[in-house]
């Protein structure tokens, strides 16, 4: 009769422990950092490109091409200019001649 409790109350640890790692699979990415939620805020590209062309000469030109871009992207680098670094994919983009797509 004890060896039959102390099995049933290993069963149930085991089973607890069990529970308790893949829920913390779950919870990490590969790399150990918190998995980002599953429903990221979408950015408005007509905002965020308002802000961006805000000083450009060609103002209808700018956010027409920050536009394409955040669409594609889902992110517009701070600021007027530069800042490239905060959103890799939007740097990245190239017309047919190789030139940088987005302002």
């Amino acid at each position: 009769m004890a060896l039959s409790t102390n099995m049933a109350a290993s069963l149930v640890l085991f089973s607890l422990l069990l529970l308790h790692f893949t829920q913390a699979e779950e919870l990490m990415s590969i790399d150990g950092a918190p998995s980002p939620s599953p429903q990221a805020q979408p950015i408005d590209c007509g905002i965020a490109c308002e802000g961006r062309c805000g000083l450009s000469k060609r103002p209808n030109l700018c956010k027409r091409s920050c536009g394409s871009c955040c669409k594609r992207c889902k992110c517009v680098p701070p600021g007027t200019s530069g800042n490239y670094e905060a959103c890799p994919c939007y740097a990245n983009l190239t017309t047919r001649k190789n030139a940088r797509k987005c302002p």
